[in-house]
């Protein structure tokens, strides 16, 4: 939003900087998510020793990991003025990619903490760090663009510089608050007793590698998506970044419920009793759509509304408003899918989903998008339509996968 009062081209660079960056970063994020169904199965037996040590090795898998992320971005970052983008976006992408890429680091304790207490049931923490970090970030885009606050004018680049600062805030701040927090005893008490072992690094790369690559087969769907986009130019990936921002915004609600029914199904699988997990299902299954479906009428009411809070550019808000009117679509479908992830990640089914996001994204979904962009003439909505198609395959294909596991575990204890 910052960047686009600054000017078309401005935010064009930002969008592409951060879809490239995201590209590994959700990587690292599904690694993450290893930790909280196995640190609840920890809690149900009551095993603090284990739990701390589930917290010793996530943090040390989850940043080996993320560093090797930033590494091979860092490196490859003189790369992008291969990607046939705008010259004018390509210029000023790079320097701000090279500065957003370093939030990568600090942004693995976040989520290190964040899985942890998700698996304790203590999501409140999280909670408030994010809402903290946001508005470090907002009031940091502000001075660092425009100089206020006694703070240098860095233009553009000071939105990069203010992602870094927050998200370092966020991370660093998680870690002192799980080793000072009475919550969070167990870590404080036991950190540097446990020690990493390669029984539990790999319990967490088997389940956090398939979480993992799950969200990188979809978010590199998206990103490939905005890479098609910037072959039309630099109005079509404001478009497409403008509406994908707005569609993550919503998407989060649907993850939260997510990690909710990832918890729930964790404990009610500890404790064999796959009737709650069906129950917990069904709930959530109940309430993502609802809350979704409510976010699809908002989009399609505020379709010609929202994307005047990002740019004020007549063809850019227009093709926006095209652009939400396919996300509105597939609200329901997108809320669906990642509360099946999640539910199955809590029951330790994730071979199986890792393989249905693979295909749904990478052969049904990005050979589609190039045949309704350019040969068929549809341009970014029909990149946007193969991405509705994939959502909607995915979040059929684990809901039934769910219907399977569900009835084969309660058939067998019947």
């Amino acid at each position: 939003m910052f960047l686009g009062k600054l000017g078309a081209v401005e935010q064009a660079a930002g969008i592409v900087s951060n879809n490239l960056y995201t590209l590994l970063l959700v990587f690292t994020i599904g690694v993450s998510y290893a930790s909280t169904p196995l640190v609840t199965a920890a809690k149900e037996v009551s095993d603090p020793l284990k739990q701390t040590s589930l917290f010793k090795n996530s943090l040390y898998l989850n940043f080996g990991v993320a560093l090797v992320c930033f590494l091979f971005l860092f490196f490859a970052s003189g790369l992008m003025v291969h990607l046939k983008q705008p010259i004018e976006v390509t210029t000023l992408a790079i320097p701000f990619f090279n500065v957003l890429i370093f939030s990568m680091l600090p942004v693995s304790f976040f989520f290190t903490g964040k899985q942890y207490c998700e698996g304790l049931s203590n999501t409140r923490i999280a909670l408030v760090i994010s809402i903290s970090g946001n508005l470090i970030n907002v009031i940091l885009n502000y001075a660092l663009i425009y100089g206020k606050m006694g703070l240098p004018e860095m233009g553009y680049m000071g939105s990069a510089w203010a992602s870094f600062i927050a998200r370092s805030c966020m991370g660093f701040g998680f870690l002192f608050y799980l080793f000072r927090s009475p919550l969070t005893k167990e870590i404080r008490a036991y950190f540097f007793k446990v020690k990493v072992n390669l029984k539990e690094l790999n319990d967490l790369a088997r389940i956090g590698f398939n979480a993992g690559l799950q969200f990188t087969f979809e978010v590199a769907a998206f990103s490939i998506a905005g890479l098609m986009a910037g072959r039309f130019g630099k109005e079509h990936i404001d478009a497409h970044g403008i509406a994908l921002n707005l569609a993550a915004f919503t998407y989060m609600f649907a993850s939260g419920i997510s990690g909710a029914a990832t918890i729930r199904a964790g404990k009610f699988k500890a404790q064999n009793n796959w009737a709650e997990v069906k129950k917990a299902a069904l709930a959530a299954s109940r309430l993502v759509l609802t809350a979704m479906g409510i976010f699809g009428i908002l989009f399609l009411a505020g379709a010609s509304v929202l994307p005047l809070g990002f740019s004020a550019e007549p063809e850019i808000v227009k093709l926006t408003s095209q652009l939400l009117v396919i996300a509105a679509m597939f609200q329901l479908f997108d809320g669906l899918q990642v509360t099946m992830i999640g539910i199955l990640r809590g029951l330790d089914d994730v071979k199986l989903p890792t393989y249905v996001t693979l295909v749904a994204y990478w052969v049904i979904a990005i050979p589609l998008a190039y045949l309704f962009a350019f040969p068929m003439g549809l341009k970014t909505p029909g990149i946007w339509l193969a991405l509705l198609i994939a959502l909607a395959l995915v979040a059929i294909a684990l809901s039934l996968r769910l219907y399977v596991l569900i009835r084969r575990n309660t058939f067998t204890i019947d």
